[in-house]
């Protein structure tokens, strides 16, 4: 049989992800910071937009019927936004990139083919505005707090003298954290910078000689080393014992002794020269800033036994269409540039009021559910945790499971428990014995924090016997869960916490 071309007509159904529609997507799963951010660079691209602090404005402003909307029609389609086809019939759009803001920004060099290493040198005011800043910007520079960076940078600057090595520094600098740790290896600096290994090692040990003691260091161990040799205190005795802090931790000094080649007085000795020094020399200066967490989910208990559930109106921005000045500036364009931009200025602050809202509805939605199926957490504590996971939640919303993960990614509910993040409350499920309910593995965990924190000097459990105590209680656990989940709450094996209350009752003496 002969194969001939031929044209046939086919229909079918496909989403188009638009650049607005994709941003719509990403709204769901900023937290309430990045939001704030991201609304605050809106207001500055976008003439139309304005903030709703309260003031009385003109009836049309954002139009005569409500402060979300950006016209009449708005009200009719609201209900539309509870689905994927109707945010795509509405965003569908022209535009090639309405966010230019969110592309990454491109580095610029004056000389062709050179690499963008940091700046090595400095000038006067150049991390601190100008003289023309007044004396609020003097104050402020006074007052900043000194960062490790900054300090390490310093140093940097009278020790090295050779142009490379001085980038190399630099790049080193870079890869210390806030605790004063390198966070990079040697190796992969050394071939990002297309030099020799061992050029690197020289550039770090003069690092590791500045200020603080310890700085640059790849581990724990080096860091007390380095802190040991500016005493003067790193003899071989002293080497063995920093090159053994796994025993150290356990308290087992009978093996120290031994490795040490000491006796008791000795191995004190050392050991409490060891806990005076600082194993996290980098967190003496200022580091990142600690973002407080602002709740986006109020919970409360009503008298009827029920649970009100209010959103945090200081997590959500208010904003407004100015739909005045856009008649105005309608007016008064005289070419088709201008309108065109002032059209793609008013689409774009329609569909942002309108993805706010809808964003404060699906996480409003999100959180009853979560109540709902967690009603014995709130009501009695984590022992009554559940069993949780997405797909549920996702099903009783009428929603897909990656909408619900990226609502509940960064967002915070407030009860009368504490502040809890949404995905606190998916867990998974722990068999039970018999044919009984399943555990949520957030109240098996808390459980077994339970039992070790009751335990006594001479009852110190083992994971056999928290694992026999469970199924007593009804759950159905394998030995190693439960070491599992004792290592992800930090609590030391049965025979360090036997040695620790052992030591504690004679210190007591």
């Amino acid at each position: 049989m002969a194969m001939m071309p031929r044209m046939e007509l086919r229909q079918g159904q496909s989403l188009v992800m638009t650049p607005q529609l994709l941003q719509a997507i990403k709204l769901l799963q900023l937290s309430h910071l990045e939001l704030q951010n991201f609304v605050e660079g809106e207001l500055e691209r976008n003439p139309l937009l304005e903030r709703d602090d309260g003031a009385d404005l003109p009836a049309d402003a954002n139009g005569a019927d409500g402060p979300l909307a950006a016209d009449a029609e708005s009200f009719e389609r609201a209900e539309s936004l509870n689905t994927l086809e109707g945010i795509e019939g509405r965003l569908g759009t022209s535009l090639d990139n309405v966010f230019q803001g969110e592309q990454p920004s491109v580095a610029r060099s004056d000389t062709a083919g050179t690499e963008s290493l940091p700046i090595v040198g400095g000038s006067y005011g150049s991390s601190g505005g100008s003289f023309e800043d007044g004396a609020e910007g003097f104050e402020s520079g006074l007052t900043a707090e000194l960062s490790l960076h900054d300090h390490l940078s310093a140093q940097l600057d009278l020790a090295v003298d050779d142009p490379a090595d001085r980038i190399i520094g630099r790049h080193l600098i870079d890869a210390v954290d806030d605790s004063g740790y390198l966070a990079e290896t040697v190796a992969d600096l050394a071939e990002r910078l297309g030099v020799a290994a061992a050029r690197v090692e020289a550039v770090l040990a003069v690092v590791q000689s500045f200020d603080p003691s310890g700085v640059a260091a790849r581990d724990v161990a080096e860091c007390l080393a380095i802190q040991l040799r500016d005493r003067n205190r790193f003899d071989p005795a002293m080497q063995a014992l920093v090159a053994n802090l796994a025993l150290v931790a356990r308290r087992d000094f009978a093996a120290l002794k031994r490795v040490c080649g000491v006796d008791d007085e000795d191995i004190a000795d050392m050991v409490a020269e060891i806990r005076r020094l600082d194993p996290k020399p980098g967190r003496a200066f200022g580091g990142s800033a600690a973002e407080t967490v602002v709740p986006d989910v109020f919970i409360r208990a009503a008298p009827d036994g029920s649970w009100l559930i209010d959103l945090n109106p200081d997590t959500l921005p208010r904003l407004l269409v100015n739909q005045t000045y856009h008649a105005r500036v309608s007016k008064s364009a005289r070419s088709d540039q201008e309108r065109a931009f002032i059209a793609e200025c008013l689409q774009t602050a329609n569909w942002l009021t309108r993805s706010l809202e809808q964003r404060a509805r699906t996480i409003l939605k999100v959180a009853s559910e979560i109540v709902r199926q967690q009603d014995g957490f709130f009501a009695h504590g984590v022992e009554h945790l559940r069993p949780l996971n997405l797909k549920t939640v996702a099903d009783a919303i009428g929603m897909h499971e990656s909408t619900v993960s990226r609502v509940t990614s960064n967002k915070y509910l407030t009860c009368s428990r504490g502040v809890f993040e949404m995905k606190y409350f998916f867990s998974a499920a722990i068999a039970a014995t018999g044919y009984g309910e399943a555990h949520s593995a957030e109240a098996v965990r808390f459980r077994i924090k339970q039992m070790i924190d009751e335990e006594s000097p001479n009852d110190v459990l083992s994971d056999d016997a928290i694992v026999t105590r469970l199924k007593a209680g009804g759950i159905d656990i394998a030995r190693r869960t439960v070491a599992k989940y004792r290592e992800s709450l930090r609590i030391p094996s049965s025979m360090e916490r036997r040695r620790e209350k052992v030591a504690m009752a004679l210190g007591g003496r």
